[in-house]
């Protein structure tokens, strides 16, 4: 079976994570002549009434920092000892 080649293709999804006015309504990844990018795109109106999408590309987002595993949070016992 063949490999499927995403080249100058992509995919976007609604942001569900939206907490303020200038973050995207929809986000995604997009392939450009084989380099990944990001897309966003938002929701707007023009001053005719007209609505439309803004988009905007980027380079990927770094992956968000996982939370440290518990040991790593927790401080050294002789340190949480005030005497």
């Amino acid at each position: 079976m063949t490999e499927y080649d995403n080249t100058n293709r992509g995919a976007i999804f609604k942001n569900n994570d939206k907490t303020a006015e200038n973050q995207p309504d929809y986000t995604g990844k997009i392939n450009v002549d084989g380099v990944e990018k990001r897309i966003a795109l938002w929701i707007r109106e023009s001053a005719a009434g007209n609505k439309y999408m803004s988009a905007s590309i980027s380079d990927p987002m770094p992956p968000k920092e996982q939370d440290a595993p518990r040991a790593e949070k927790m401080q050294p016992l002789e340190d949480a000892i005030p005497f």
